[in-house]
C-alpha cells in the first residue's frame, strides 16, 4: 500500500472512531496499530514503544504539568477567587455591565494562575452564573462572558498548552510563555470591551447593581488589594523566575504548587479531604493529558516511518502558494479540527505536519506557533466537541437553555478570529516581549 493510502486509512480510522464516541487517547493508538497492519509491518511498533519513553515518559518539560494542574486545585480550595469577585463586583456596581466585566477581569487573573480552562470555567460558573441571571443578565450574554473568559488560562501562561507546544518544537517554554503573554491579555481586554460596549448599547442585557448593594469605594479597593495579593505572589514566582531565567518551566510549577499549598494553609482551608481530593484530580486530569501524548506519540510515530508524513507535506509544498496563503490554510485547518479533537491531539497531530513547513518559510516559528494558540481558543467554543460548552452546561441551571449557550459563544468566537487577524497582521505582539527578554525571537 501506498503512503498515500496508508495516511488516508490512518485519518479515515482517527475520524470513525472520534464520531463513534471512543476516547482520543485510545482511537489514535488503535489508528497507529492499523497503520502498521495495513503498511504490513508489525515490527514497527517495538519502533514506536522505544519513542513513546524516549519523547514522553522521558521528557522532563512534561513534568511541569501535572505540578500546575495541583497548583490550579490548590489556588480554588482556597477560596481566593470567591473572596476576589464578590470585592470587584461590588466594586463595579456603578457600572453597566460591571459583574460581566468583573467575570473577565477574575478569569484573566486566574488565567495567569491556574494555566488550565476547567478550573477556570468551573469557578467562575459557580460563582458568577446564578448572580449574573438573577440581576437580570442575558443568559446568551452570561454563558459567552463566562466560557469564553474562562478559556484564557490556555493561552495567558502559565499555560500547560504551551508548555505541550514547547516541548514538541525547537522553542523553550520561556520564549513561548513571553510571546503568549501580549495576544491572551489583549484578547481578555478585546471581551471586556465587547461587553462594555453592549451594556452601553443594549443596557437591559447588562444591568448594573441596584444602589441599595453598594459599598464605600475606599473600604471596597482595601479589600480587592488584600485579596488579589495571593494571587500577584503566586503569578511573581511562578512567571517572573521563569522569564527572569531563575528556574525552568519545571521547576517554576513546583514553586507555583509550593504558593498555592501555602495559600491555602495561610487562609485556614487547609484539611486532608481537599488535600487528598487536590492530588486525585491533579492525577485524573494528568493521566488523561498523558494518554492522549502516548497516543498521538504513536499515531505519529507511525504516520511517520510509513512515509505518510512526507507524503502529506510534499502535497502541501506541492500547492505552490504563497507564504501567507499556505500559513492561513493551516489555520483554517487547525479552526476545522477544533471542532472535533482536543487541544492535545491537534498539536501533537499538526506539529510534525506544519512546523517543518514553516520553518522552511521567512517567518518566525515563535510567531507561528502562538498565532496556533489564539486559534485552539476556539476549539473549546465550537461545537460539537467544545469543552468550554459542556464544564457550562453541567453548571448551569436548567432554565439556561443550551441554545442559549452555542449561540452566546458566538460573538466571542468572532472576536478570537479577529485577534488571530490582528496577531497575524502585528508580529511584534507575539515577538516584542521575548526580544526584551531573551534578545531573540
Amino acid at each position: 500500500m501506498t503512503p498515500e493510502l496508508i495516511a488516508a486509512s490512518m485519518f479515515a480510522i482517527l475520524l470513525i472512531g472520534l464520531f463513534m464516541g471512543h476516547p482520543l487517547a485510545f482511537v489514535l493508538g488503535g489508528a497507529a496499530v492499523a497503520g502498521t497492519l495495513l503498511a504490513g509491518k508489525p515490527m514497527l511498533l517495538g519502533i514506536v514503544v522505544n519513542r513513546i519513553f524516549g519523547d514522553v515518559l522521558d521528557n522532563y518539560t512534561l513534568i511541569a504539568i501535572p505540578l500546575f494542574v495541583l497548583m490550579a486545585r490548590f489556588l480554588s480550595d482556597s477560596g481566593v477567587t470567591d473572596r476576589m469577585f464578590e470585592t470587584l463586583r461590588l466594586l463595579m456596581s456603578n457600572v453597566r455591565g460591571g459583574l460581566a466585566l468583573a467575570v473577565v477581569f477574575i478569569s484573566i487573573l486566574l488565567a495567569a494562575t491556574t494555566g488550565i480552562i476547567g478550573a477556570s470555567i468551573t469557578v467562575m460558573g459557580v460563582m458568577a452564573l446564578r448572580p449574573m441571571l438573577q440581576y437580570g443578565y442575558s443568559a446568551r450574554l452570561t454563558t459567552g462572558v463566562i466560557a469564553s473568559s474562562g478559556c484564557l488560562g490556555i493561552l495567558i501562561p502559565p499555560s500547560i498548552m504551551l508548555i505541550l507546544m514547547a516541548s514538541y518544537s525547537p522553542l523553550s517554554v520561556g520564549d513561548l510563555f513571553a510571546g503568549a503573554m501580549v495576544p491572551g491579555i489583549l484578547l481578555g481586554l478585546l471581551y471586556a470591551g465587547y461587553v462594555a460596549v453592549i451594556a452601553r448599547l443594549r443596557p437591559e442585557l447588562a444591568p448594573s447593581v441596584e444602589p441599595e448593594e453598594k459599598v464605600g469605594r475606599g473600604e471596597l479597593l482595601r479589600l480587592l488589594a488584600i485579596e488579589a495579593a495571593p494571587p500577584l505572589v503566586l503569578i511573581l514566582g511562578i512567571l517572573g523566575s521563569l522569564l527572569a531565567g531563575i528556574a525552568t518551566a519545571t521547576e517554576a510549577s513546583a514553586i507555583g504548587a509550593a504558593l498555592a499549598l501555602a495559600i491555602v494553609i495561610l487562609r485556614g482551608r487547609f484539611t486532608l479531604a481537599t488535600f487528598y481530593g487536590a492530588l486525585k484530580e491533579t492525577g485524573r486530569t494528568s493521566a488523561m493529558i498523558l494518554f492522549i501524548v502516548i497516543g498521538a506519540t504513536a499515531f505519529t510515530g507511525v504516520f511517520n516511518i510509513t512515509g505518510g508524513l512526507r507524503a502529506v507535506q510534499e502535497i502541501i509544498r506541492g500547492l505552490d502558494m504563497e507564504p501567507w496563503m499556505l500559513i492561513a490554510m493551516m489555520m483554517v485547518i487547525v479552526f476545522l479540527l477544533g471542532a472535533f479533537l482536543d487541544w492535545t491531539g491537534i498539536v501533537l497531530l499538526s506539529f510534525p505536519l506544519f512546523l517543518p513547513i514553516v520553518q522552511e518559510m521567512d517567518v518566525s516559528l515563535l510567531w507561528f506557533v502562538v498565532l496556533m494558540a489564539v486559534v485552539l481558543q476556539t476549539s473549546f467554543l465550537t461545537p460539537p466537541f467544545g469543552y468550554a460548552l459542556f464544564y457550562l452546561r453541567a453548571i448551569a441551571p436548567r432554565s439556561v437553555a443550551t441554545g442559549d449557550i452555542l449561540i452566546g459563544v458566538l460573538p466571542f468566537i468572532a472576536l478570537i478570529v479577529m485577534m488571530c487577524l490582528l496577531v497575524a497582521l502585528v508580529p511584534s505582539l507575539v515577538t516584542w516581549l521575548p526580544g526584551v527578554l531573551y534578545g531573540n525571537t
